[in-house]
């Protein structure tokens, strides 16, 4: 599919309103990651019959909800999405409820599916499944949130998630065919077998967060 151009009032909006929002957040979920997202989606977006500006829209918005914490930000997510008096002036109120509806249903924890190939695509873009990326988040948003716990509580929070996210069987779901990150995951899920070489990569990485 030809890549259409994004409209340069959005571009303008999201990299001055939007973004620097990501600076508040934690470390896993700054700005690094959201223009990740915003990369990520773009490639993915061009595999398929979709709107390059809203696939843009859906992307930087997709985090901004962890103003009101992590549990419930993708519903919040989208209740910013709602409320944005700007993207009211450049998208149809359908348009609206597409970016809306992405934006909640983009969470790796979600039961159903995703409703559109939007929803799709930025849950895809937002499954960066890179095993030292993952353990370092991890451990990030241990450190950040329970700064109390000594090391082996932190490696404990870490493989537990580890398990339920990514482990065979675990909750994560790969929406698109074909998916780039079908090989990564299969790849972590040996690993995360392996507790011994978990255990030596979470060592690293702790280290190296503690001493940044």
């Amino acid at each position: 599919m030809k890549e259409t151009a994004i409209n340069p009032q959005l571009r303008k909006y999201i990299e001055e309103e939007i973004l620097p929002r990501y600076k508040e957040f934690d470390k896993a979920h700054r700005t690094e990651h959201v223009l990740t997202v915003i990369e990520r989606s773009l490639q993915l977006a061009k595999h398929h019959k979709v709107d390059t500006n809203l696939v843009y829209a859906i992307a930087a918005f997709h985090d901004t909800g962890l103003c009101e914490g992590r549990e419930h930000h993708h519903t919040a997510s989208a209740r910013i999405v709602r409320k944005d008096k700007f993207l009211k002036t450049l998208f149809t109120a359908s348009e609206i409820d597409i970016i809306a509806d992405a934006v909640e249903d983009h969470r790796a924890s979600a039961t159903r599916p995703p409703r559109t190939i939007y929803g799709k695509i930025v849950a895809e873009a937002d499954r960066l499944i890179d095993t030292c990326t993952i353990v370092r988040r991890t451990i990030q948003y241990s450190l950040a949130h329970y700064p109390a716990m000594n090391r082996a509580e932190h490696y404990a929070r870490t493989l537990a998630p580890l398990r339920e996210k990514y482990g065979r069987g675990g909750y994560l779901r790969l929406w698109l065919p074909h998916s780039p990150n079908t090989e990564p995951l299969e790849r972590l899920q040996a690993l995360i077998e392996k507790e011994s070489e978990v255990l030596a990569l979470f060592n690293r990485l702790f280290d190296e967060e503690c001493q940044s």
